[in-house]
């Protein structure tokens, strides 16, 4: 599969094929032949592309599942993202699952929970309903606050895959892989940011959304059913009270326990009834002042995937795959691999091993 990693590898250095073709010392048309498999390179300049990209030459060799059936969402019209980081952000969700999918090939396809049926919900025009349903949809309570929702959607047999894109106009996007929906999330976001992305996404797969709906409607109510599935109607009255005459710090605890943004959370408390038009527009201003638009404190940790690195753990431990293999499939040292996977010995055991050899 060299052609579908040097695309891969050349997108994630931000190169356009004339560019790498220049570095290269080759002809922008023949990267073309490369990548779409019409051409193979010689060793001298794999090697070549290889120094050039900053990867080994075995990265270049790896495997690619060819068995895996992907359908991307798409991209919002006028979107600020080049058709570069497009093609990049596609590649990157596909190099990621076909790694993915290898320890699946080996453990069996039973270890992954079966995922719910995507647009199987019907949207109606209640925006406080519409995220009630969404958590009875995913079986989880009606109220109070989301734990790890990274770990919830693993579960649920829902893939997530967490990279960085350097462009504040990619937050996420969902798809699907054989069927079985995935969302990838721009990693460079605020985790408080990164769960309303998540939350966002999920509405998309979720619902079934009408024909000639448009696009920044779909988008704005997306927005407000996530908004309203982090923190719900009578969640929020519970914890602010039924009224409010201004935003206030006690009100960042709120946040924490929610795991969302002060900006999420005046909406919210603005959309409940709570704060009035003004007391929320003075916030917005002064949050703009201080920089929390695009910057604003971050009062939780990030919630990361871990379903990827236990199965491919769990299939070193069995002795499904080796290692090496496991490292390779995870991109992390031999030792931190070997580590992870040797035997554990239990307190009483160790001292006794320690003892005898005195």
């Amino acid at each position: 599969m060299f052609s579908k990693n040097l695309k891969y590898y050349r997108l994630k250095n931000g190169m356009s094929m004339k560019e790498l073709a220049s570095l290269v010392g080759v002809s922008s048309m023949t990267i073309s032949y490369y990548e779409s498999g019409e051409r193979k390179p010689g060793m001298d300049t794999i090697k070549a592309l290889a120094g050039v990209l900053g990867v080994k030459v075995t990265d270049f060799l790896s495997n690619r599942n060819e068995n895996l059936v992907f359908a991307h969402g798409e991209f919002r019209k006028g979107s600020k993202l080049s058709v570069k980081q497009q093609d990049y952000i596609k590649e990157s969700v596909e190099e990621y699952l076909g790694r993915f999918y290898s320890v699946i090939d080996v453990l069996g396809g039973d270890v992954l929970p079966e995922a719910p049926e995507c647009h199987g919900l019907a949207l109606t025009d209640n925006v406080e309903e519409n995220a009630l349903a969404m958590r009875r949809y995913l079986h989880i309570a009606e109220f109070g606050p989301v734990g790890n929702l990274v770990e919830l959607l693993e579960n649920k047999g829902i893939l997530v895959y967490i990279t960085e894109v350097e462009n504040d106009a990619f937050s996420g996007m969902n798809g699907s892989v054989n069927g079985r929906p995935y969302i990838i999330i721009n990693g460079r976001m605020s985790a408080e940011r990164i769960r309303s992305t998540i939350a966002h996404e999920m509405a998309h797969f979720i619902f079934k959304w009408p024909d000639n709906m448009e696009e920044k409607q779909i988008e704005d109510t997306a927005t407000a059913v996530s908004g309203a599935f982090l923190l719900p109607f009578a969640d929020a009255r519970r914890e602010l009270g039924i009224r409010r005459t201004a935003v206030t710090k006690d009100m960042t605890l709120t946040c924490k326990e929610y795991g969302i943004s002060m900006y999420l959370l005046v909406k919210r408390a603005n959309l409940c009834g709570i704060i009035n038009d003004n007391v929320a527009r003075n916030f917005y201003i002064q949050a703009g002042q201080a920089g929390w638009k695009k910057h604003e404190p971050s009062r939780i940790r990030q919630e990361e995937p871990m379903l990827f690195m236990q199965l491919v753990f769990r299939a070193v431990s069995e002795n499904e795959i080796s290692v090496q293999k496991g490292a390779e499939l995870l991109k992390q040292p031999y030792a931190y691999v070997e580590g992870q996977c040797c035997v554990w010995e239990g307190g009483a055991e160790r001292m006794s091993r320690e003892k005898s050899m005195k």
